[in-house]
Parts: C-alpha cells; sequence; structure tokens
C-alpha cells in the first residue's frame, strides 16, 4: 500500500443524504482526510472499534488519481482518473457528533485504523456510463444504500479542480467521493457488501 499519497474524502455529496443527517447542502465540495492506515484491502473484517457506540457505514465510490498535477482546469480534469472501487466510509457517528457540537476537527470519528474499506479498482470505460455509475451496498443481504453518480452535487471533474486548488494531485491519491442517503449503523456479526453496476467488488464483515 505504500503507492498511496493521500486519501482525500468529499462529505455532503448528495442532496439527499445532507438532507438525512439535517446538515445544510454545501456550496463547495466539503473536504476532509483520511492516513493511509485507514485503508482496508482484501475483504479484510473491520473490528468494531472501542470508542464508539455508534458506528456507521457509507458506501462511496472511489476514484484513483493517475498523474501529477495542481490547480486543475476544468477541461483536462477527465484525464486525472481512469478507474473507480467500492469503498465504504466508516463513521463513528456518537464521536463526530460530541466533536462537531463543539466545533473541534473530527479526524478521529473518520480516519481511525480501517475505517477505509476499498475495493479493487476497474476501468472506468468499461462501464455502461460513466457519467451515470450506479452502486449498491447490502447489509446482510438487503439492500441499504442504492446510488448513481449522475446525482453528485459536485461531480468527479469539480473535486479534481477543486481539491488541486489545496493539494498537489499525485498518482496513487485516492478521492472518495461522498455517500448517497441511507447511512446506517453496523454491529458486529453484520456482512456489508458492495456493488458496481451490479458487480459484487466489496464484502467486509463486522467483527
Amino acid at each position: 500500500m505504500t503507492s498511496i499519497m493521500k486519501i482525500i474524502c468529499i462529505g455532503r455529496n448528495y442532496v439527499d443524504h445532507a438532507k438525512e443527517l439535517n446538515n445544510p447542502v454545501p456550496k463547495q465540495p466539503l473536504v476532509f482526510m483520511k492516513p493511509p492506515s485507514a485503508i482496508l484491502v482484501n475483504n479484510k473484517p473491520l473490528y468494531y472499534p472501542e470508542f464508539t457506540e455508534n458506528l456507521h457505514y457509507e458506501a462511496e465510490m472511489v476514484l484513483r488519481i493517475c498523474r501529477n498535477g495542481r490547480h486543475v482546469q476544468q477541461e483536462f480534469a477527465p484525464k486525472y482518473y481512469e478507474q473507480i472501487a467500492f469503498g465504504i466510509d466508516f463513521t463513528a457517528r456518537d464521536v463526530q457528533s460530541r466533536l462537531k457540537e463543539k466545533g473541534h476537527p473530527w479526524e478521529i470519528a473518520k480516519g481511525f485504523d480501517g475505517s477505509a474499506p476499498i475495493s479493487e479498482f476497474i476501468n472506468l470505460d468499461r462501464l455502461l456510463n460513466p457519467k451515470a455509475i450506479e452502486f449498491q451496498l447490502t447489509k446482510n443481504g438487503e439492500v441499504v444504500q442504492s446510488g448513481n453518480t449522475k446525482d453528485l452535487i459536485f461531480s468527479f471533474d469539480t473535486l479534481i479542480c477543486h481539491v488541486s486548488k489545496y493539494f498537489k494531485l499525485q498518482v496513487g491519491d485516492y478521492i472518495y467521493t461522498g455517500t448517497p442517503a441511507g447511512v446506517g449503523p453496523v454491529k458486529v456479526g453484520d456482512v456489508l457488501e458492495g456493488s458496481i453496476e451490479g458487480k459484487a467488488l466489496l464484502s467486509c464483515e463486522i467483527k
């Protein structure tokens, strides 16, 4: 995993998700980071952290940056990503709420070890419609989240442009692009499975 440079995450990037958490719909991308130790690969289980009693899943499409650049202009943004993966942004919701109430940063609620499971990457040009990617998360076999990237508030290209104003994009960076409505809690024994266009790509058991 040494090729991962940065894990850049986008919050509240679907209108329905912002509303379900009673958050305002953002006027520009809401950006936060996770450390490389958050990444969980090869369908490894997540061990329920001892510091939370309200661990939530958030299903996301994840871009892998394929070239270096900063201050990327809109017309060049598509050249910066060729592949996508299914990811989960695990969130200690109770910890996040306490920190937000105090006006404190909430990285520890989002960036803890194993909080970013990710599937293998697939080429965008193999998808039916790279501008409208359907994805789905099930919990114990029941669909809990269904999303389509055409519903993003800020498109992939817009995110590339915005993020690159502040951070130089480097080959191997990941961008978690936001979650649709339907986030919810997990408990020990739950199994989460993620698919893109009906193809199962990710499985994560809570232990």
